[in-house]
């Protein structure tokens, strides 16, 4: 009796263990089943045809726009320049980079002082690239696209002359201490311009990938114009960035006194952000697999997107591997699937944010609508958003997805579109100070710009300290800095248009470049390449 009960109890107990692996097995199943649908749901598009292959009306304002803010990549130029559209402007720096037998007489100074800080610069680089491989042909249909390429090849010349060697980069010409002790003119400067450079005993993977993604965005835009150039700039790019991946660092730890004025906040985006241009410009699939499965569980942040800026390419990133979602490509991993629907949920989280009526719109904003997220330069975010906005709009279009899900509420792409004009109307005119932040647009615009060249005479002889009496002078600046972005309203939509106010009327080269990716965008209407080559 015993027996036959023990015999039952094992027979129930096998039959209990069947059971439980037939329910782990439809289980696992309907996981694969419901992940396999989720990707058919993302990939389905891939192979629709462009929505327009050419530029459709001109947008006036904004082609006007985007011709001014090229300017002024013209007025932050270093060097023996060369068919020189700036009257007020002469050659300058020569001399940098001399101590150390190299060439770093290019590239840009940063802002309104005389520095050229590798971090931003690259970034610059990078974003310039990026607009024009997405908004090439609007560019050319108003004669801005030799502008931009002139303009980017001046800073890549710069950052290939800056990589003497695979583990040795010069990341600042100038000292920012020094320099702030002079007002003056960057023809006349007298003080010292000292290098500072990262190398395997003082990393800098941050800066060192930022620069690797800004040589293999610029390789993609050279490719068919200059190939010799382009495979220079691709070899840099990947030897940079193994310097980066290799020895990893923030330079702002290795480099302490790079704090004060652009210091960084970690190196993992901008690891995931060079390997995503790497592929992009490579097709190797070494780079995705780094970007994803081996590397974005530790960098990408997935379902916590952050502001895109000169120090954070977290969003970029997810819209930028977003596109090989909306596209396709070929011999991708089901792993790298799963991490690629994770960057596109996450950019698509970022976008719901930007969204005014979403059920998750972001509160970081004026009561007029600007994205407003910090005091100084506050336009960086808005701009950077909406340039991000309208691209993940023409993915959309192109590769006909019709929608956005928003927490229980559908979006087009034309919200995103019309997000991205908010934003760029504001910068030009339609907020309550009723004055456009971009310097020569309309009849109102900053008259006292924070900058050096700008507010002295041309025909001024000026040493380091007599020239404050121009930063102090109550006279608007004497050379208008055409197409400068300034920094921007406080977040109760005020201006102070001081010289003084470095915190409001500082004009960058990264505002300027992320303003003309934007415009270029919203020029005229049309679809974007499925790839880059």
């Amino acid at each position: 009796m015993e027996d036959r009960a023990e015999k039952a109890a094992q027979k129930g107990s096998k039959t209990e263990r069947w059971c439980w692996r037939l329910i782990l097995l439809v289980t696992v199943a309907l996981v694969a089943t419901m992940a396999a649908l989720t990707l058919l749901k993302y990939f389905k598009h891939s192979n629709s045809s462009r929505v327009s292959g050419r530029p459709g009306p001109i947008v006036q304002k904004y082609s006007e726009a985007l011709q001014l803010s090229m300017q002024f990549f013209d007025i932050q130029k270093s060097g023996k320049l060369v068919d020189n559209p700036i009257p007020w402007r002469g050659d300058s720096g020569l001399q940098d980079g001399s101590e150390e037998d190299l060439d770093l007489s290019k590239g840009l100074y940063d802002s309104g002082d005389l520095i050229k800080f590798g971090f931003p610069m690259a970034f610059t680089g990078t974003v310039l690239s990026w607009g024009i491989l997405e908004y090439g042909d609007q560019m050319k249909a108003v004669k801005q696209l030799d502008h931009a390429h002139d303009s980017l090849k001046w800073i890549t010349d710069y950052l290939i002359n800056a990589h003497p060697s695979p583990n040795e980069l010069y990341i600042q010409v100038g000292d920012p201490d020094l320099d702030h002790k002079c007002w003056q003119r960057p023809e006349v400067m007298t003080e010292e311009r000292p290098l500072i450079q990262i190398n395997t005993s003082f990393p800098g993977a941050d800066v060192a990938a930022e620069t690797a993604a800004a040589m293999a965005s610029a390789s993609l835009v050279f490719r068919k114009i200059n190939s010799s150039y382009s495979k220079l700039l691709l070899i840099h790019g990947q030897q940079l960035f193994a310097f980066a991946d290799t020895y990893r660092g923030s330079y702002s730890v290795s480099i302490p006194q790079v704090q004060t004025y652009y210091n960084s906040t970690g190196y993992g985006d901008e690891l995931l952000w060079a390997a995503t241009w790497l592929y992009h410009a490579t097709g190797d699939l070494t780079y995705l697999k780094y970007a994803t499965e081996q590397n974005g569980p530790a960098f990408a942040n997935w379902g916590s997107p952050s502001w895109f800026s000169w120090d954070d390419k977290h969003a970029a990133t997810q819209v930028l591997l977003s596109r090989i979602s909306f596209f396709g490509t070929k011999d991708i991993s089901f792993a790298e699937n799963m991490d690629l629907q994770k960057y596109r949920e996450t950019a698509e989280v970022f976008m719901c944010g930007l969204l005014p009526d979403s059920p998750t719109a972001t509160s970081s904003r004026t009561a007029s609508g600007l994205i407003w997220v910090i005091k100084w330069n506050c336009l960086q975010h808005a701009v950077a958003s909406a340039f991000l906005a309208v691209l993940y709009s023409d993915y959309m279009l192109t590769s006909k997805t019709e929608v956005l899900y928003c927490d229980g509420k559908f979006y087009k792409p034309t919200d995103l579109r019309n997000f991205a004009i908010s934003q760029v109307d504001y910068v030009l005119g339609e907020n309550p100070m009723e004055m456009s932040y971009l310097v020569g647009y309309g009849s109102k615009y900053p008259q006292y710009v924070h900058h050096r060249g700008s507010s002295i005479p041309a025909d001024a002889h000026t040493g380091c300290q007599d020239g404050f009496k121009w930063l102090n002078s109550s006279n608007p600046n004497p050379n208008v800095a055409v197409g400068a972005l300034v920094g921007g309203p406080f977040l109760n939509e005020t201006y102070i248009d001081n010289r003084n106010n470095s915190m409001q009327g500082e004009p960058s080269t990264y505002n300027s470049a992320l303003i003309v990716a934007l415009l270029s965008g919203l020029v005229t209407s049309s679809s974007v390449a499925k790839t880059f080559s």
